[in-house]
């Protein structure tokens, strides 16, 4: 950036807040309310969490934020609570931890982590010692390596570490509202600044050892929370965390298992085929090697993603393993819950659902391999 330019140049850091009116609540569950609003005469939608603002009533006068409504974003375009006038006040905080999240912020609040409750855990272990792990990009990955596992075996303990490089509060994913109400889902730990799981992790190295020392966990999956940032650049996406994650998988002597974001119905470019995040995740940020999981497709397609993978030299630095996903991606549209991402169902996109099912599939052949070596 020349100088010139860099004058001009503002960060423009800005929040839209307006009064609202609160005429009906539209849904309720546990941590999340949907709220039809009155916003400058007009009917507007919004979403509450109750744990935070309290519970809405019908003729409650409320703050609202409508930053993402007002710039038209996509995933993040909705508008949210910010405080209820009407009842402004909160009970005291409730003793036991002491580690706050959304830390020097209006809305801090105080959690009680693992680390906190368990020290000697940490303090023993350094190793989550083999333990597989599915690392991915996005949080509409999720279900289908979840559903994938479970169908398989039904009694493998799965817990989900949701990251902050998407939405903060769990509660807002719908994925994980559907797995836990299914019995999919055993346990999920939100880390860094997301929070609201089954448990809170200061970041993802202890609720790794939390899910393996702790809870006894059979598989972790770490993801972020529905959304991701994207700037278009090589290295500007918040998506950027899965060769991270990996990296924090092998330092803890874990088995990285991993799968690119595949799609031959994206109409850019550079989410074509393998999209380049994951072609820079896996080639510049990794510096473990991982096994990359991808689902077997044919013809052009095949002949895409082999180029690809080649001309990053993916093959050398980690390894490539291919599987048969077809069922599985059948099974995940006859589902009750409708699996989407970006608004593109599993029949519109086959290719990005089947990749997080070829990540637990090879997680499935590790287990299995596991458990012929205690045969011999």
């Amino acid at each position: 950036m020349d100088r010139e330019k860099h004058k001009q140049y503002c960060a423009n850091l800005e929040i839209s807040l307006k009064k609202g009116l609160v005429k009906k609540i539209l849904r309720q569950r546990e941590g999340l309310e949907e709220l039809s609003l009155e916003i400058d005469g007009c009917a507007q939608k919004g979403l509450s969490f109750p744990q935070l603002t309290g519970p809405a009533e019908t003729g409650d006068e409320v703050w609202v934020n409508t930053t993402a409504v007002d710039l038209k974003l996509g995933s993040g375009g909705r508008h949210f609570i910010a405080a209820n006038l009407s009842r402004p006040e909160r009970k005291e905080v409730k003793k036991g931890g002491h580690i706050i999240k959304l830390r020097y912020t209006p809305l801090q609040l105080k959690v009680n982590t693992l680390e906190e409750s368990f020290p000697e855990i940490f303090k023993e272990h350094d190793s989550i010692d083999g333990l597989p792990v599915i690392i991915l990009e996005l949080h509409s990955m999720l279900l289908p390596a979840v559903y994938t596992l479970k169908e398989a075996l039904p009694g493998l303990k799965l817990t989900y570490i949701m990251t902050d490089g998407g939405a903060l509060p769990l509660v807002l994913s719908e994925q994980v509202y559907y797995l836990k109400q299914e019995g999919l889902l055993d346990c999920t730990i939100t880390v860094g600044h997301a929070f609201g799981g089954d448990l809170e992790c200061v970041n993802i190295y202890t609720a790794l050892l939390g899910a393996k020392h702790i809870l006894g966990s059979d598989v972790a999956i770490i993801a972020m929370g529905p959304g991701i940032v994207g700037t278009g650049t090589v290295f500007g996406f918040t998506g950027i965390e899965q060769g991270e994650n990996i990296n924090r998988v092998g330092l803890l002597r874990g088995r990285a298992v991993t799968c690119p974001r595949i799609s031959f119905l994206d109409s850019r470019s550079r989410h074509r085929g393998i999209s380049h995040h994951s072609i820079t995740s896996f080639s510049r940020v990794a510096h473990f090697p991982a096994e990359i999981a991808l689902p077997v497709v044919d013809g052009e397609r095949r002949s895409l993603l082999s180029r690809q993978l080649a001309e990053h030299n993916l093959p050398g630095i980690h390894k490539l393993t291919w599987h048969e996903t077809g069922e599985i991606t059948a099974g995940l549209s006859g589902l009750s819950f409708k699996v989407t991402s970006m608004g593109r169902t599993v029949s519109d996109d086959p290719y990005f659902f089947a990749a997080p099912a070829a990540a637990a599939k090879a997680v499935l052949n590790l287990i299995k391999d596991k458990k012929e070596e205690r045969k011999c």
